[in-house]
C-alpha cells in the first residue's frame, strides 16, 4: 500500500492530467487512506506538509501572503482562499528563519481567524467550512496543483529568511497608522458617500493636497539621509470584469504620482513601483476613484437611451477608458500644482535648488528599478469602440472627486487608448 506522500503525488499528477476518471479513482485512494489505523491523518498531514513546502518554495520567487490569497481566489475560490491562509499560518508558527515585519503584519490580517497545527489544519478548514471528507480532499488537491504551477514574479520586498546582503534594501511603506493618513482616509469616506459632487469634490481635494504636501516633504527629508534604499513596490488588483480599464486606471493614477506600473493581465494584477509615501496615495486614489468610477458607469448606463446603440460591455469599456484618461490628466494637474507651488515656496528659503532635482532623481530611481524588475515590459494599446461610452466616461472624471483615500502573458503597461 502506497504512503501517504505517495497517496498525494499520484492524485496530484492525476489532477494535473486530463483523465476525469484517474482523478476521480487517485482521490478515491485519498479516501481509504494508508490502510493503517491513522491513514487519515496520515494522508492530511502529507498534504499540508506539500502545501507547506509549495507556499515556502514561492516566497523567494516573489509571492507575498496577500499575492497567495488574492490568486487563489481569483483561480479557485474564497473556500481554498482560505484553506491556503491556513496552510500559511502553520507555516509561521514553524518557521525558524527571520520574518521581517512586514510579513508578520500580512499575515496577521490574513490569518486571524485561520487557526490549527499539525494535521489538524485540513480538518479544522474542512469543518468550518462545512465540507464532507471526499470534497474537502478534492479541494485541497486542487488547491496544492495551483500552488505548485505559479510562476515567478518581481521580488518586491526581502522575503523572510533572506540575510540583508542577498537582496538590495527597499523602502517601505508609509505608516498606515498615521495621523495624515488618518485625515486622508476619512476625507475619502466622506468624498464617495456624499451625494453632492460639489462636496465631494472639495473633500478629495484636500485630501490630494494633503499627500501631495506630504510626498515632497518626504522627498526632501530622504533627501538629507545616506540609505540608499531602492524604491519599492505595491500590487492591485485588476480582475475581471474590464480588467484592462482597471490597468489603465492604475497607470494614470501612478503616474500622475511619480510611480511606474505593469500590468501582469494573466494573474490579475498591476505592480506599481514608487517611494513610499507616492505608493500609499496610488492605493488610495486608485481605490477610491475605482469606487467612483463603478458608481458613475452604473448611473450612466442607466441614462443610456434605449436602443441607443452598441452592447452595454462595449459602452462600459470605453466609459472607464475615458474615465482613466480624463482623471489622469486632473490628477497630473493637481500634482504639477503641488509641485510648483512648493518650489516656489523653496526659492524664497536657503532650499532654491533643492526641491526639482530631488524629484528627478527619485523619478530616475523608480525608472531604474522598472528596468531591472521588467527588463523586457511592453506596451498594450487598448482600443474604444464606443463615442458615447467615451463621451459618458469623460464627463464623469470631470465630476469626480480628485482623491487619495514567462511563458505568460505578463508585463504590460496599458497604453492610451485609440477612440474610434
Amino acid at each position: 500500500m502506497p504512503d501517504a506522500d505517495e497517496l498525494v503525488a499520484n492524485a496530484l499528477a492525476a489532477v494535473r492530467g486530463t483523465d476525469v476518471r484517474q482523478a476521480e479513482r487517485q482521490l478515491d485512494q485519498l479516501m481509504v487512506g494508508t490502510g493503517a489505523a491513522d491513514g487519515t491523518t496520515a494522508v492530511d498531514a502529507a498534504l499540508l506538509r506539500r502545501l507547506v513546502r509549495g507556499l515556502g518554495r514561492l516566497w523567494p520567487r516573489g509571492w507575498q501572503p496577500v499575492d497567495m490569497d488574492r490568486i487563489t481566489s481569483r483561480r479557485l475560490d474564497a473556500r481554498a482562499a482560505r484553506l491556503v491562509r491556513a496552510a500559511m499560518g502553520a507555516q509561521r508558527r514553524d518557521q525558524a528563519e527571520p520574518v521581517p515585519a512586514w510579513w508578520d503584519d500580512q499575515l496577521r490580517d490574513l490569518v486571524a481567524t485561520e487557526g490549527g497545527a499539525d494535521g489538524s489544519v485540513l480538518a479544522g478548514w474542512a469543518s468550518r467550512e462545512g465540507l464532507d471528507r471526499a470534497d474537502a480532499l478534492r479541494a485541497a488537491v486542487d488547491t496544492l496543483a495551483l500552488v505548485e504551477s505559479l510562476p515567478p514574479i518581481a521580488v518586491l520586498r526581502p522575503p523572510p529568511g533572506t540575510s540583508g546582503a542577498a537582496l538590495p534594501r527597499t523602502a517601505g511603506t508609509a505608516r498606515s497608522g498615521s495621523p495624515m493618513l488618518d485625515r486622508v482616509r476619512a476625507l475619502l469616506a466622506k468624498a464617495e458617500s456624499t451625494t453632492f459632487p460639489a462636496e465631494a469634490e472639495a473633500l478629495t481635494g484636500k485630501a490630494q493636497e494633503l499627500i501631495a504636501r506630504h510626498s515632497i516633504d518626504e522627498a526632501l527629508l530622504a533627501a538629507g539621509s545616506e540609505r540608499g534604499d531602492l524604491p519599492g513596490g505595491v500590487r492591485l488588483s485588476t480582475d475581471a470584469p474590464y480588467a484592462g480599464a482597471k490597468a489603465l486606471l492604475v497607470q494614470e493614477v501612478a503616474a500622475a504620482n511619480r510611480c511606474e506600473a505593469v500590468w501582469s493581465d494573466d494573474l490579475g494584477f498591476a505592480t506599481v513601483l514608487g517611494w513610499p509615501a507616492d505608493l500609499v496615495a496610488v492605493e488610495l486614489l486608485y481605490t477610491s476613484l475605482l469606487v467612483q468610477a463603478t458608481a458613475a458607469m452604473l448611473r450612466g448606463r442607466a441614462e443610456r437611451r434605449p436602443g441607443s446603440g452598441r452592447r452595454t460591455k462595449v459602452w462600459d469599456e470605453s466609459f472607464l477608458n475615458a474615465f482613466a484618461l480624463r482623471i489622469g490628466e486632473r490628477l497630473r494637474a493637481a500634482t504639477d500644482a503641488a509641485t510648483n507651488a512648493a518650489d516656489q515656496a523653496a526659492a524664497e528659503t536657503a532650499g532654491a535648488e533643492r526641491l526639482l532635482p530631488v524629484l528627478a532623481a527619485r523619478g530616475e530611481a523608480v525608472r531604474e528599478r522598472l528596468d531591472t524588475l521588467f527588463p523586457g515590459v511592453t506596451r498594450h494599446r487598448l482600443s474604444v469602440r464606443d463615442a458615447e461610452g467615451w463621451s459618458s466616461g469623460t464627463s464623469a472624471a470631470d465630476r469626480a472627486s480628485l482623491d487619495v483615500g514567462g511563458a505568460r502573458k505578463p508585463r504590460q503597461v496599458p497604453g492610451r487608448p485609440d477612440p474610434r
